[in-house]
């Protein structure tokens, strides 16, 4: 049977569809998106279904918690497409977009100090679809961590969140105990008694949460939920480490709103083919941050949607 011959369009227009080519073959591997890695049993044995119908009876796992379906024939792609499309799947999750958002379990994990599968599935619904037809400079990657572990590695995305939990301390409650459970507690040594009084100190406490309601005296409860964001990070052959925004917020919907100035900031002052981090090195962290921090990005949201993006040399295409 002689090979089916594919043209450059032809694969630039099914890769956008989350179709790759598979090396060495005429075949592709179909990317279908979950929400942060979730998806139901019904939708599993339907993926099994097709990928035995039309692909190579090969699932494999992305690292952004997507699911890839290896050996499908290009002219088998929208007949894949459709069988899936039974159990409301869909493919895609490439290109110079906001990309599928990941998140750790950490809304089931035992240090989870937030709801990671809530949170990341708004994100999903207001970015990855509300921005799917939104064009960026390059790909834009979201993660959400439930704690500081740092399991989901939110620090090496273009914007990464990291559940917080604020010590609420009350020094006057402290008792000074000899053996502070606290002070033993700490698995970041922040905390220490020191003549007589707890102290800790905020430079090294990472806000992991594991002091709340451990002091017999109540000195510290009810600790305040947060999100700590991070902007610029990047793994790959050029690694960037995210800078942490000074602020950590407490407030869920403002964290959302960061997340979407910082969309907009990109869209709008970085430059094609330039990743995020790249764009915050040359405007400078502290310029980004003061945009972020302000509400002028999206007072003009409408009109950075609708400008052109800039390309390298400083035109617009």
């Amino acid at each position: 049977m002689a090979c089916l011959t594919i043209s450059a369009a032809d694969e630039k227009r099914v890769k956008a569809l989350g179709f790759l080519s598979n090396k060495g073959t005429d075949n592709f591997s179909g990317r279908i998106i979950t929400i942060n890695g979730k998806i139901t049993a019904a939708q599993n044995k339907c993926l099994s279904e097709a990928a035995e119908l039309y692909g190579n009876g090969v699932v494999t796992l992305t690292t952004r918690l997507t699911i890839e379906v290896q050996g499908i024939p290009y002219d088998k792609i929208e007949d894949f497409r459709t069988y899936i499309a039974k159990e409301g799947l869909v493919t895609g999750g490439t290109g110079s977009k906001v990309r599928p958002v990941v998140s750790c379990k950490g809304t089931t994990c035992q240090y989870g100090l937030i709801d990671t599968f809530g949170l990341s599935e708004e994100i999903h619904e207001r970015f990855f679809n509300g921005y799917s037809d939104v064009k960026l400079p390059h790909k834009f990657k979201i993660a959400v961590g439930g704690c500081p572990n740092n399991c989901v590695k939110p620090d090496l995305n273009d914007l990464g969140i990291i559940g917080q939990m604020i010590p609420n301390y009350d020094e006057d409650s402290c008792n000074g105990c000899k053996k502070c459970s606290i002070e033993d507690t700490c698995p970041m040594n922040a905390a220490k008694v020191v003549d007589g009084i707890l102290e800790i100190n905020k430079e090294i406490c990472n806000n992991c949460g594991r002091c709340d309601g451990k002091c017999h005296f109540d000195a510290i409860e009810d600790s305040k939920v947060g999100y700590k964001i991070y902007i610029g990070g990047r793994w790959g052959k050029l690694v960037a480490h995210g800078k942490a925004i000074s602020k950590i917020f407490t407030n869920k919907d403002e964290a959302m709103d960061i997340i979407e100035k910082a969309i907009l900031l990109y869209r709008e002052q970085g430059k094609t083919g330039e990743r995020f981090a790249q764009t915050i090195e040359r405007l400078g962290l502290e310029n980004v941050e003061a945009q972020l921090l302000s509400d002028n990005l999206l007072t003009r949201k409408k009109e950075i949607l609708e400008a052109k993006l800039h390309i390298a040399g400083g035109a617009t295409c």
